[in-house]
């Protein structure tokens, strides 16, 4: 195998010449043998956009030779239309490695005489450059998102609209309560998507501020004056992006609070998948929906069809919950200056939207397809008891229970032909009118 030899601080290392990372990878990858996921693609793709952000930064103001930094510039463009990392997302040193692997695979792409820390590091520290990127990776994520939960807010719109006119009894504490239309109930999920929807379309400001040119602690040692006010310009204009530098820098190299409240929209959204979800399951346990059939549901009970795709986005919706907690304990868990545990936030950050996004966009797929049982809805509604309360502006609540109570002890199963009895056909079929149900109280 053909090798060149590289140096750090540590010494020297032998690097397979076909490798465009070089000494400071091959000891991350050394250093950290995890299995399971790697650094996000999204994350290396925005670190790009820092580099070149840098560079055009760095050559506009004379700091850097015009053809180096092109140089640098067209391997940043390679890095995003082809954006993959070997290293693992845990490492330690607040991602250091992964700022050094994109220093190096840069300075490889770019050719001869560029050198990656002294020129596509030129003015930068990880701590300054990787909290941007993973601003701008999870910006990015979030309007995707956005656009999904748009998707399946209008889905099920669409079904609030399809189910307007099924009268169904509502269910509190899982018991029969007062009637409704199973439009209305698909209305109300339809509207805690549209919170969700407003809520992460809204919480991309939260990390639109950057620390970009703060360098090492935010107190831009080492940066130029002009280079640090013209970085995070030259970022937004890359990015189309709103981002602008901090106020102070210190502050936004140090905490890393509003990953936490971002994470915390995530969580909401997962909060509501998870409940939405669960609802659709007992509709259609109680035979007033049909799940569209997406495969066998047994290997050993022929015909059995489980409702697998709600059983997925639930399931997304526990991770999720459960990455919430591992951003809240690592913004928690910085010290002094720096967060350390920046690339296990990142990597839970970012996996939360990767995975609600394409949760919501299954979702949105499979309830397309749900049907409404109109005939079971119609039986249920009309052998419960509990329609009586629609009647209680007209007759009170002491003449219902008598009703009620009267009916328990005759053998009919049909107590809407018995209310017929007592109030007459034209009464009842008032009252008991989808539109009249969803008045919003009687006149």
């Amino acid at each position: 195998m053909n090798t060149r030899t590289e140096h750090d601080l540590l010494g020297e290392k032998e690097i397979p010449t076909d490798e465009l990372w070089g000494i400071h990878t091959v000891r991350a990858l050394e250093n950290f043998p995890m299995s399971g996921s790697r650094v996000s693609p999204a994350l290396i793709s925005a670190l790009a956009h820092v580099k070149k952000a840098c560079a055009l930064a760095n050559k506009d103001l004379n700091l850097m030779d015009a053809a180096k930094a092109d140089a640098i510039i067209y391997a940043c463009e390679q890095i995003e239309a082809d954006p993959v990392c070997p290293l693992p997302a845990l490492q330690g040193g607040a991602g250091t490695s992964s700022n050094m692997f994109i220093n190096e695979v840069i300075a490889n792409k770019a050719g001869a005489g560029i050198h990656p820390i002294e020129d596509v590091n030129l003015h930068q520290s990880t701590n300054d450059v990787y909290p941007t990127a993973v601003k701008v990776a999870a910006i990015y994520e979030l309007r995707a998102l956005s656009e999904k939960v748009e998707k399946l807010q209008g889905t099920f719109q669409r079904l609030e609209n399809r189910f307007a006119h099924i009268p169904t009894i509502g269910k509190t504490e899982l018991v029969e309560a007062v009637p409704l239309t199973l439009g209305a109930e698909f209305g109300a999920f339809a509207e805690a998507f549209a919170r969700d929807r407003w809520r992460t379309f809204k919480c991309e400001e939260r990390l639109r501020v950057v620390n970009l040119g703060g360098t090492a602690v935010g107190t831009g040692l080492t940066a130029p004056r002009s280079y640090i006010f013209l970085v995070s310009d030259k970022l937004r204009e890359i990015t189309g992006l709103g981002l602008s530098r901090g106020e102070n820098l210190v502050d936004q190299t140090a905490n890393a609070d509003a990953f936490v409240e971002v994470s915390g929209i995530m969580k909401a959204c997962a909060s509501n998948l998870l409940k939405i979800c669960n609802d659709l399951r007992l509709l259609h346990m109680n035979k007033k929906i049909k799940l569209p059939a997406v495969q066998a549901g047994s290997s050993i009970m022929p015909g059995k069809v489980n409702p697998v795709i709600l059983e997925s986005v639930m399931q997304v919706g526990i991770k999720v919950q459960a990455n919430d907690f591992i951003v809240t304990e690592c913004a928690s868990r910085g010290s002094l200056q720096i967060n350390e545990f920046m690339p296990l936030l990142a990597d839970a950050l970012l996996e939360s939207m990767n995975l609600l996004g394409t949760a919501c966009e299954m979702l949105a797929n499979h309830a397309e397809s749900i049907l409404a049982d109109e005939a079971e809805c119609e039986r249920q509604f009309f052998q419960s008891l509990e329609i009586i309360t629609a009647f209680l502006p007209t007759i009170g609540y002491e003449r219902a229970t008598q009703l009620v109570e009267t009916f328990k002890k005759t053998d009919q199963m049909n107590f809407k032909e018995y209310l017929n009895e007592q109030f007459g056909a034209e009464l009842v079929d008032k009252t008991l009118a989808p539109q009249n149900l969803m008045a919003m109280g009687h006149r």
